[in-house]
């Protein structure tokens, strides 16, 4: 079995924590708890290119407000 990010035709979703951070993730793994999709299944491509575009701020919510 290859690497489920190998696959150039698997469908991912784009999960978000509460801490703001995103996250790529397989559409036949379960969402993890604790954790919300953002981005319904679409291609790697388009996930990424969500990711790049909410996700400006790598650090967690909480160390981000602390330091504002």
């Amino acid at each position: 079995m290859s690497h489920p990010f190998d696959d150039k035709q698997a469908q991912f979703l784009v999960l978000r924590n509460d801490e703001g951070q995103h996250s790529l993730w397989p559409t036949f793994i379960d969402t993890p708890a604790g954790w919300t999709v953002v981005l319904a299944a679409s291609d790697r491509e388009s996930c990424s290119a969500y990711i790049e575009a909410n996700w400006t701020d790598m650090r967690p919510r909480s160390l981000a407000a602390t330091s504002a």
